[in-house]
C-alpha cells in the first residue's frame, strides 16, 4: 500500500450526511470504515480499533460505517449512542462508558447455545429470534433503526438468501437492489443486527416479515413482489461480503477496513460426515470471499484508486514498519486471532487482549498509510492484558 501523507486532510473533513437515495458515485471527500464479522472476537477487536480512532480524532470524521456480523454488534452500540458520546474537539469523551463498557459486559455472557436449544425446541420461535432478544435485552432495548444518527451513516449488512444479494439496513432505508427499498424503516435495531450475525448453519436463517407495499421498487428491481417483499429470508452478511466492503467501496474515496475474520487452516483429514463436512465447505467459501475482497482492496490502494488502509487480526504489526509500535509478538497475536467465532463468554484476559490488539494494529496501519504525523500511543488500553 502506498503512503499517503496528504490523505489525512481528506479524512479530517467534517462529517456530512451521505444521501443514500442518490446514485452510488465515489466521492473522494468521503471516508468509510468497514467492520468485519467474527462473533465476539470481532466485536471486541473492533472496540480496540474504535478506541484508537477516537484518540486520533478520526472517529468523528468518518462519514459511513459499514458492518457485518460481530462487527454489527459493535457498530450498533456505537450508532445507538452516537449522539450521547459528548464529542469535544473531535474526541468522544463518553466512549468508554457508552461503547466499551456495555460491549465488555455483553461479552461476559454466552448467548448462542441457549438460543440454539430454545429456538430448536419451542414452537413459533426461531434461533435468530432468540439472538435478537438477547441483543435487545443486553444492548439495544426497544431502539429501532430510526435511533441511528443521520451522520455518520451506519449500514448494517445481511445477505438475502432468496435473491443472493446484499441486504442493507440503515436509518434512511432497508434495501436490496433486486427488491427495492423500505424508506425510514422502523425495524428493531436488534433484529437488524441479528440478521447480520445469523451465521450458518446454526444461527441462520433470520426471517423478517413485512406488510405488502413496505418495500417500494427501485429502477432495475425485478423481484418487487411477494413473497420476496413480505417474507425475507436472511443470513449472515459475511456470506456475501465478510469485510462489509461493498457499501463503503461504492461511495467513499478513503476506505478503512478492520478485519477480524479467521483464516482457514489446512486439514489433512477433513471430516466426511455431512454436518462437519458442510461446515468445512462453508469455511472455505467464507475464506475465498474474504480473500477476493481483500485483493480488490489492496489493489485499489496500490493503484491509488482509493486512499486508506487495511488491518487484520492476523496481521503482523512489524510489517507496517512504523516508529514505536506497541509490542505485539506475532505468535501471540495469532493465538488471539484463533479465538473461535462464537457468541460465547470471553474471560477478562481474552477480552483485554482482543481490545489491545485491535487498538495496536489499527494504530500501526493508520500511522503508516493515513496519518504518518500522528503521535505513537503511550501504551495499551489495558496494561494487565497486554498481548
Amino acid at each position: 500500500m502506498v503512503d499517503d501523507p496528504g490523505g489525512t486532510q481528506d479524512l479530517l473533513k467534517s462529517p456530512v450526511p451521505v444521501d443514500s437515495k442518490s446514485p452510488e458515485v465515489v466521492d473522494p471527500q468521503l471516508t468509510g470504515l468497514c467492520l468485519s464479522g467474527g462473533g465476539y472476537r470481532a466485536m471486541l477487536f473492533h472496540v480496540g480499533v474504535l478506541w484508537r480512532l477516537n484518540e486520533l480524532g478520526l472517529l468523528s470524521r468518518v462519514n459511513r460505517i459499514s458492518s457485518v456480523s460481530g462487527g454489527s454488534i459493535t457498530a450498533g452500540v456505537l450508532g445507538l449512542n452516537w449522539g450521547k458520546l459528548a464529542f469535544q474537539n473531535g474526541f468522544a469523551t463518553a466512549f468508554g462508558k457508552l461503547v466499551v463498557d456495555p460491549l465488555r459486559e455483553f461479552a461476559r455472557h454466552t448467548i448462542d447455545i441457549s438460543s440454539v436449544i430454545t429456538g430448536a425446541l419451542l414452537p413459533h420461535v426461531s434461533i435468530s429470534d432468540k439472538i435478537a432478544r438477547h441483543y435487545a435485552d443486553g444492548l439495544f432495548q426497544g431502539a429501532t433503526l430510526q435511533a441511528l444518527p443521520d451522520a455518520p451513516e451506519f449500514i448494517i449488512c445481511s445477505t438475502n438468501v432468496q435473491t443472493g444479494s446484499l441486504m442493507r439496513f440503515s436509518k434512511k432505508r432497508m434495501a436490496d437492489w433486486q427488491l427495492g427499498e423500505f424508506q425510514n424503516p422502523d425495524i428493531p435495531l436488534a433484529t437488524a443486527v441479528a440478521a447480520s450475525s445469523a451465521f450458518p448453519p446454526v444461527l441462520s436463517p433470520a426471517d423478517l416479515r413485512l406488510d405488502e407495499g413496505k418495500i417500494q421498487p427501485l429502477p432495475g428491481a425485478t423481484l418487487n413482489q411477494p413473497p420476496y417483499t413480505t417474507k425475507l429470508v436472511l443470513t449472515d452478511g459475511g456470506v456475501y461480503d465478510n469485510l462489509g466492503l461493498e457499501p463503503v467501496w461504492k461511495r467513499c474515496g478513503t476506505v478503512l477496513v478492520s478485519d477480524a475474520g479467521q483464516k482457514i487452516s489446512p486439514d489433512p483429514s477433513p471430516a466426511e460426515d455431512w454436518p462437519r463436512h458442510m461446515l468445512r465447505i462453508l469455511d472455505i467459501i467464507d475464506n475465498q470471499v474474504r480473500s477476493l475482497r481483500k485483493r480488490q482492496l489492496i489493489a485499489s490502494y496500490d493503484n491509488q484508486d482509493r486512499k486508506g488502509t487495511y488491518w487484520g487480526i492476523r496481521s503482523d504489526i512489524a510489517d507496517y514498519q512504523v516508529a514505536s509500535p506497541l509490542n505485539c509478538p506475532h505468535a501471540a497475536t495469532l493465538t488471539i486471532a484463533s479465538i473461535p467465532t462464537r457468541l460465547a463468554k470471553l474471560e477478562e484476559p481474552d477480552q483485554e487482549k482482543l481490545i489491545n490488539w485491535g487498538y495496536a494494529v489499527c494504530d500501526a496501519a493508520i500511522r503508516k498509510h493515513v496519518a504518518p504525523a500522528a503521535p505513537a500511543p503511550a501504551g495499551f488500553p489495558y496494561a494487565r492484558g497486554v498481548i
